[in-house]
């Protein structure tokens, strides 16, 4: 009988465990992303001074190739200075999310949040006839669901249930 009280205070105790352990290794996720989006931020705000204009896209890998100096503002080829420390990002294509990649050689290379979902970015795309002052980037966050659809003007859809967790570099 005692045995079985421990086995139970013992099964108890690892159940809490395991949940707290799992708690911290969101929270984890979730400063990561949100560190991750501040260096894009800058970066993009870095690009904006050099040309003018932030990429206009809403291609996640053409993000990536601009940051990385190889492509101005419209998409066409410069060679530019390189914005981010790709060593401190996963990158890899969508459709094999956990083999990282070199996007220098790579061309359609994604930058990967801590959920192994690409960033999303988009900046003056002509169909929502763009007001916005600023790009959207953003995470979609753990429960890996989105409403990508914009508002008119550009503007992110921040009530769409979808939406409730994503993580975003402003709130443009």
């Amino acid at each position: 009988m005692e045995l079985l009280a421990v086995i139970a205070v013992v099964a108890a105790l690892t159940g809490l465990v395991i949940g707290a352990g799992r708690r911290a290794a969101e929270a984890g996720k979730t400063a990561r992303a949100r560190a991750e989006l501040a260096v894009l931020s800058a970066a993009l705000e870095d690009y904006q001074r050099q040309y003018g204009d932030y990429p206009q896209t809403n291609d996640a890998s053409r993000l990536l190739q601009s940051l990385l100096g190889k492509l101005g503002p419209l998409g066409n080829p410069i060679d530019g200075r390189v914005r981010l420390e790709v060593a401190k990002f996963a990158i890899a294509l969508p459709t094999a999310p956990d083999v990282l990649l070199d996007p220098f050689v790579e061309s359609n290379a994604l930058l990967l949040d801590p959920w192994r979902q690409p960033y999303r970015y988009v900046y003056q795309v002509p169909a929502v006839g763009w007001t916005n002052t600023s790009y959207v980037l953003y995470s979609i966050g753990p429960d890996e669901a989105d409403a990508p659809t914009l508002l008119a003007g550009g503007f992110i859809d921040a009530a769409a249930a979808a939406n409730a967790d994503n993580l975003y570099a402003n709130r443009h």
